[in-house]
């Protein structure tokens, strides 16, 4: 499994997470460190050579309002 997939499934478990956190900080930090793992996903693939070079990543201060 590459890399990036790993990354991808623990932004996944974030996402979980936030669904049951039980107040506003704590769902905000979980969407945080879930769009912090996405970056780091795509960042990865990027590394690889498989995104193209004009692709934007995701920011966390992008998911989280």
């Amino acid at each position: 499994m590459k890399q990036s997939q790993h990354f991808l499934e623990n932004a996944e478990n974030c996402a979980q997470l936030a669904e049951r956190a039980a107040d506003e900080p704590t769902y905000n930090r979980y969407k945080r460190m879930e769009a912090a793992w996405r970056a780091l996903a795509v960042e990865q693939d990027w590394l690889n050579g498989e995104i193209v070079q004009n692709a934007k990543p995701v920011k966390a201060s992008e998911t989280v309002g």
